[in-house]
């Protein structure tokens, strides 16, 4: 039997694809091994958002290759539409795949060894012809529903390497979620590029939503990462509906205006304010997580303190810091008064004991309360999961059972920034 090895870099949607891919060789015949196992076969679905990315992904190919000299090595991913003939120079590397053919790894890989080789730019594009996620590394079987994006962030290599926006047909998604709830799966993620912007045939993000929520099944559906401007009326009254999380990553990158305008942002600080607040004024424990961005160019010390008060005021979940890099051919590159280096890191410094302070007190206010927990591990008596507002939960009891759902009163909170809650199952 053949050893398949994955890593993944990067987004959820990246998770996704390579989700679908191990389930592909699984179903093959081939066994999953961890990456830093002797393999048969690596691939390294790669991120390139920051430099600090595209040197990770740099390190998994030489390990790879460290590991097993005679292995078949793939590398997909936004790195290997950005550096493409960097990666096709280097020997090590069998076959560079970009995203848009990223569905056919599996077929590359078998013509090898088959004694076929196939040029990548030989594969067929298709941005969506994954198959379900019944097998791979995660509990929650993520979605894909759309690809790409269109608003072209100053900072933003995405739309280079993603390609523009393109939405996956409604009936096929509903097809596919109802296949991974036959295949037993409790917990669905709707995972893209830029989701709230589908638009397939008339129907919309909010439709897509609707349509999921009214399927039959005991499941429960999660919104990934998503933008403040893919929101409609509609879409806020189904957070209300039981089988919808109480959880949005919704991106802010800064709580300053002027930033937001030099970033190119859809939307304003005010207007993202208003979004949590009308949220929260249904749902008081909601949790919104989000992202920011750390020394974009000219950020000064007042733009990165109204970030800091943003924060403070809407009492988030998660706060995912990252120090802005720059990006080869993007508007920002080319924008005057970058931002020190050091600076940049002091800032983050501060931001993330902020971030990790709110993260903390956001969770000790679940103490008391209750959550519906999907186990995602167990060992002995102890299980861990997450509850509904997507938050790390542990607990003990006898017979418990991996992928199903517990509910559990809060009881403690464990020390540290990143604290998981402990209970007991009612």
């Amino acid at each position: 039997m053949k050893k398949v090895a994955f890593k993944t870099l990067g987004c959820r949607l990246n998770q996704y694809e390579t989700d679908a891919l191990a389930s592909q060789f699984q179903d093959k015949g081939y066994e999953l091994v961890q990456f830093d196992e002797s393999a048969d076969v690596y691939v390294i679905n790669s991120c390139t958002v920051t430099h600090q990315s595209d040197h990770k992904s740099r390190n998994f190919i030489n390990q790879a290759n460290r590991r097993n000299k005679d292995s078949v090595l793939v590398v997909t991913g936004c790195m290997a539409n950005n550096a493409k003939e960097e990666l096709e120079s280097r020997e090590e590397i069998n076959y560079v795949v970009e995203n848009d053919q990223k569905t056919s790894v599996f077929s590359l890989v078998e013509a090898h060894f088959g004694g076929e080789i196939i040029h990548p730019s030989k594969l067929n594009a298709d941005l969506f012809s994954y198959g379900a996620t019944d097998k791979g590394f995660h509990t929650r079987s993520m979605i894909k529903i759309q690809d790409g994006c269109d608003n072209f962030c100053t900072f933003c290599i995405i739309p280079s390497v993603r390609g523009r926006a393109a939405s996956r047909p409604l009936q096929d998604i509903l097809t596919n979620i109802r296949e991974v709830i036959s295949h037993g799966a409790k917990e669905i993620v709707i995972t893209g590029v830029n989701i709230g912007r589908y638009e397939f045939e008339g129907y919309q993000f909010d439709d897509v939503v609707e349509q999921i929520l009214n399927l039959e099944g005991d499941f429960r559906l999660r919104i990934s990462s998503i933008e403040p401007d893919g929101f409609r009326e509609k879409f806020i009254g189904l957070l209300n509906h039981p089988k919808m999380t109480p959880h949005l990553h919704l991106c802010l990158q800064s709580g300053s205006e002027p930033v937001l305008l030099q970033m190119r942002r859809m939307y304003t600080a005010k207007r993202f304010k208003e979004i949590v607040q009308t949220v929260r004024a249904k749902n008081p424990d909601f949790n919104i997580t989000t992202d920011i961005i750390i020394g974009f160019p000219n950020e000064s010390e007042e733009d990165f303190s109204a970030t800091c008060d943003t924060i403070k005021e809407l009492n988030f979940g998660h706060v995912h810091t990252f120090k802005y890099s720059i990006r080869k051919g993007t508007r920002a590159e080319r924008m005057p008064d970058q931002v020190d280096e050091r600076i940049k890191t002091e800032r983050s410094e501060v931001l993330r004991n902020l971030s990790d302070e709110i993260k903390v007190n956001y969770r000790k206010s679940f103490i008391g309360k209750t959550q519906s927990v999907l186990v995602e591990k167990i060992d002995g008596n102890i299980a861990n999961g997450y509850g509904e507002h997507y938050i790390p939960v542990q607990f003990t009891g006898e017979n418990i059972e991996k992928n199903q759902f517990y509910k559990v009163k809060i009881t403690d909170i464990e020390d540290g920034s990143d604290p998981v809650l402990k209970g007991e199952i009612l």
